[in-house]
């Protein structure tokens, strides 16, 4: 019997690239008829602190975020999510809650996969389960680098190393300098560990010394290894 399939299910497929070659038959029948499509604006949550994880989030078109408020509300930024990066699953497989939120910074596009059809999948197939323990290794690896950064270093390398870290996430535009992103001064000061004040002085101070070009939103890396001496200087 032919498996009938949501008017967007060749998008899903697409969506799913990564996992498709890893998949049994019945479970891309079953990935296929399960997954939709969801458009969010900017700023729109996706999924929010405290909710019951039910799904599988895989970012197919824009950027967004996940972050957690703190101590005083204050936000913190956790990591930048670009095309391709799946999201929302590690508090399903650890049976809690979601103990960040994830947000659009950009309108984007979500494929959007009942997390229950995941762990059934899981459950019954190796090469699925080696990829997401792949996955989780290297997110642990990240943070672990990152909670030493922002524990560690003063608010000029912490910015520093922000702006590469968006720029390694989001590459940059043809001239191979401008960041191929648009951040707001809060998210970057979120990313940083720091106020919102603080940044937009940082980012003065490394545009007088010649490190950056800022217009608006727009970054552009001028200096990067008098960017990278800042970042390691700590």
């Amino acid at each position: 019997m032919t498996a009938k399939y949501p008017q967007d299910a060749a998008e899903v497929r697409e969506a799913l690239a990564s996992l498709w070659p890893l998949l049994t038959d019945a479970q891309r029948d079953a990935f296929s008829c399960a997954a939709r499509m969801r458009t969010y604006s900017p700023g729109e949550l996706i999924y929010d602190v405290g909710q019951v994880p039910d799904s599988l989030f895989c970012l197919t078109c824009g950027k967004a975020k996940l972050f957690r408020n703190g101590v005083g509300g204050r936000e913190q930024l956790l990591r930048l999510l670009r095309e391709g990066d799946y999201f929302g699953y590690r508090a399903a497989l650890a049976g809690g809650n979601y103990i960040t939120a994830a947000a659009a910074i950009e309108h984007c596009r979500v494929c959007v996969l009942p997390s229950k059809l995941l762990g059934d999948a899981l459950a019954t197939n190796l090469p699925l389960c080696r990829f997401f323990l792949d996955e989780v290794s290297r997110l642990l690896g990240m943070a672990a680098d990152r909670t030493i950064s922002l524990t560690q270093k003063h608010v000029r390398a912490r910015l520093a190393e922000s702006i590469l870290v968006l720029r390694q996430t989001y590459g940059t535009k043809p001239d191979s300098k401008t960041i191929a992103a648009s951040i707001s001064r809060k998210d970057l000061a979120h990313l940083s560990n720091m106020t919102t004040a603080n940044a937009i002085r940082t980012l003065a101070a490394f545009r007088s010394e010649g490190v950056l070009e800022v217009q608006g939103r727009s970054i552009s890396i001028r200096d990067e290894a008098a960017l990278r001496r800042i970042s390691d200087a700590g």
